[in-house]
């Protein structure tokens, strides 16, 4: 079974997606925060994939983008460090989460070819037209066990919400405010009756919040009307400012600081 959708089969509450950056902040240090986020207890996990024109992501991660093509990451070299991955004891449900011409690059075939080959579990495109999608990608996706989650803003009405929601099969990407990533969100009335709204709806796939999500106090809040929340910039920050040999313990920090005290 997809390990995406065994996780919410069994967790339907503060689950915790955090992102990082493949490549950052040194070439091969992906598969280390990887396993450093599955020790820590991430529910799952995000790799971006470095992209030089990082539409919906905001300073922080374009900047770790930069970084990481500066490294030499690409689509290939990422493929090659996520080899064996599973074999090597790497059981989180794995996101890769990028931009279309990257994989139209690399050829969209190709590119679940190989996301089935590493064990990755689903992905996450923002820039895909979901029309395009629904008519080119969704039987490779298929056939290539790989789950589609598509973002929902504030903005997006509840029939494209139930359109999104009928053709996504892994989870619904709830942006928790206009703009890119990082910035800080408030988690005000309006954010706050925004989920809400959002879970009346009813869905079929499980909701994780993002965008400026950053502390145990915006993940409890943003967690409180969905399944649970994504925490990308604040934790690039933290690999950003944190030295190599103390990285793994930091990991293990932010992560059991973010997670709510089980009542």
């Amino acid at each position: 079974m997809n390990r995406l959708t065994k996780l919410f089969q069994h967790k339907t509450a503060d689950v915790l997606n955090v992102y990082f950056t493949a490549g950052f902040p040194q070439l091969n240090d992906t598969v280390p925060v990887l396993r450093a986020l599955q020790e820590a207890g991430a529910d799952l996990v995000e790799i971006g994939m470095p992209y030089s024109d990082p539409v919906a992501d905001g300073e922080t991660i374009q900047r770790s983008n930069q970084q990481a093509l500066e490294n030499g990451m690409t689509v290939g070299k990422l493929f090659e460090q996520l080899q064996d991955i599973r074999q090597q004891g790497i059981t989180v449900p794995i996101l890769l989460m990028g931009y279309l011409n990257p994989v139209v690059q690399f050829g969209v075939e190709k590119f679940c070819q190989h996301c089935q080959v590493v064990g990755i579990d689903g992905v996450i495109l923002p820039d895909l037209p979901l029309e395009v999608y629904e008519r080119e990608y969704r039987p490779l996706f298929a056939e290539y066990g790989l789950k589609a989650v598509f973002l929902v803003t504030p903005q997006t009405s509840a029939a494209r919400v139930r359109q999104l929601d009928a053709l996504a099969d892994g989870f619904i990407y709830l942006v928790a405010a206009a703009g890119t990533t990082g910035a800080q969100t408030d988690m005000n009335a309006d954010v706050d009756a925004y989920l809400s709204r959002t879970k009346a709806l009813g869905l079929r796939n499980p909701t994780l919040v993002g965008f400026g999500i950053s502390d145990a106090a915006s993940f409890a809040a943003a967690s409180r009307h969905t399944t649970g929340a994504i925490i990308g910039s604040a934790f690039i920050r933290l690999l950003q400012q944190t030295p190599a040999g103390e990285r793994t313990a930091a990991i293990h920090d932010f992560v059991a600081g973010i997670r709510p005290v089980p009542a």
